[in-house]
């Protein structure tokens, strides 16, 4: 049973608090995701410079783009823990540091970043300058600058750093939007302290998102990034994607790798997204984030099949945030829905809605169509402020009776909810534990025995809450083969959470 959950935690998305912003699922078990960044211990206006002619040679791309790029190097005094026998009385441990014979530190990091404007302003990641104690700037001419950081966003990623300097190179700022997976892509900085390094390759995919799970991603954390195979290594964090015309189309951010080096595998944050947090943070100071208030994970053929889709695209609404409001759920939105488009833009994955919210503005009122179980809906939802949300707090369950029974047309058997189990989730006497799943049933790979407990049918319709073995047995006798169920579950497991899963019977 251990062997199949484990299948099932990465076959299965987990569910994402979506304001613009999701929880990384790992989907890539096999690799090492790290940041791109090498360690040793009132908005401006935006200046376009010289864009690359059509059928440049990558020598014309790179002498044109390469001034305009920047190595950063930041410094951050680490404070050595007291080395104290024993446990140091609660208050004492400044007090005791001063006599623990270490001193203080000294961590530096490297990465690069771009100019966005000839007055000053540079791009990087937030990673590399976040809780550095000073950042400082050299320019490709060998000119270095102290830099003062006016704004990050540890969402995407991105920070703006501010130098005293005039009439500066720039770079053309182009459309991530607009361009093809195979087309060819240039990536500059500072990798492994090799100064103003060029490097090639091509667009390998675009919206990777649920696929990689980065460092310290956490609610709201965007993942829609630009994946490519020009050789992207420590040191690049911050740096440009470049396209064919000379202009910047992605921020260097992260690597896939099982070392830490290049594997063949890099990825960089879409400009508009990176153009979008720069404007707010150089006019501000910081960025205020748009949500819809919905907890959202990708769609498998069963939800294509039981939502009547064609294709399997969408994604699907396994709750709210928070969890009992929200302008979704005021909207009309519900568990289970599958939203196909917002703002009448298509959604094809997690990363697609995420973008599409991100570039709108807190206030705006923007459409939402949905399928629900065959029916197409369409809701008019208003995004709030991220920093709005909350949680609520629900009452303690009651037990539930203890009958154990067999839902045999789903290949899985269900329990009574234990006490214990039943206190812990909070489920106000809703809910039975999936206590065997069936290696060969339909429910494999999607429900884990021991740890989810299936709180509600969604459909067939009307929905109705699960408070007993036999509340479940009563939906599955009417079921036949092909039919499809649409089940609200709850795991154990916090990194999981609660999702909605749709089995095909007999599938």
């Amino acid at each position: 049973m251990s062997a199949r959950f484990s299948r099932f935690r990465f076959a299965t998305a987990a569910v994402v608090s979506f304001g613009a912003g999701v929880i990384f699922a790992s989907g890539m078990d096999w690799t090492k995701i790290s940041w791109a960044q090498s360690s040793s211990g009132a908005r401006a206006p935006l200046v376009r410079g010289p864009m690359a002619p059509e059928g440049a040679s990558f020598a014309d791309i790179a002498e044109r783009v390469t001034p305009a790029v920047v190595a950063v190097n930041t410094s951050r005094t680490a404070r050595p823990r007291p080395q104290v026998r024993g446990r140091a009385p609660q208050g004492m441990e400044d007090f005791l540091e001063q006599f623990g014979g270490q001193q203080p530190r000294q961590q530096r990091g490297e990465g690069s970043g771009f100019i966005l404007s000839n007055d000053g302003y540079i791009v990087t990641n937030n990673h590399v300058v976040a809780d550095a104690d000073q950042v400082s700037i050299t320019l490709s001419d060998g000119r270095s600058f102290r830099a003062r950081v006016i704004g990050t966003d540890s969402t995407t990623d991105v920070a703006v750093v501010k130098i005293e300097a005039r009439s500066l190179p720039t770079l053309s700022i182009g459309n991530d939007e607009a361009t093809r997976i195979g087309e060819w892509v240039l990536a500059v900085g500072n990798p492994l302290g090799l100064d103003f390094t060029v490097t090639a390759g091509i667009i390998s995919a675009k919206g990777r998102g649920s696929e990689i799970n980065l460092p310290n991603s956490g609610n709201f954390t965007i993942s829609d990034f630009i994946q490519t195979d020009a050789a992207i290594n420590p040191g690049n964090s911050g740096g440009p994607l470049i396209n064919m015309r000379g202009e910047v189309i992605g921020l260097n951010s992260a690597i896939a790798s099982q070392t830490g080096f290049y594997s063949g595998y890099g990825f960089a944050i879409p400009i508009t997204l990176v153009k979008n947090v720069t404007d707010a943070l150089i006019k501000e100071g910081r960025v205020r984030m748009p949500v819809m208030g919905v907890s959202v994970t990708r769609v498998d053929p069963e939800d294509a099949g039981i939502n009547g889709l064609a294709r399997v695209a969408g994604v699907k609404v396994a709750g709210f945030n928070p969890p009992d409001g929200g302008p979704a759920k005021a909207a009309g939105i519900e568990v289970g829905d599958v939203i196909v488009t917002v703002d009448s833009k298509p959604v094809e994955r997690v990363s697609s809605l995420q973008r599409i919210v991100r570039m709108r503005r807190i206030g705006d009122v923007i459409p939402v169509e949905v399928m629900r179980f065959g029916s197409k809906k369409t809701f008019r939802v208003r995004l709030v402020d991220a920093e709005a949300g909350g949680t609520l707090a629900v009452n303690t369950a009651e037990p539930s009776p203890t009958t154990s029974t067999t839902a045999g047309k789903l290949g899985m058997s269900v329990e009574a909810l234990p006490a214990e189990m039943a206190s812990r989730l909070q489920t106000n006497g809703v809910g039975v534990r999936v206590s065997e799943v069936a290696a060969n049933g339909p429910a494999r790979d999607k429900i884990a025995a021991g740890s989810d407990v299936l709180l509600e049918v969604l459909y067939p319709t009307p929905r109705r809450s699960i408070r007993s073995v036999n509340d479940l047995q009563t939906v599955v006798s009417g079921l036949k083969d092909g039919d499809y169920v649409s089940l609200l579950v709850q795991s154990m497991d916090p990194r999981v959470g609660r999702r909605v899963v749709n089995i095909r019977v007999g599938g």
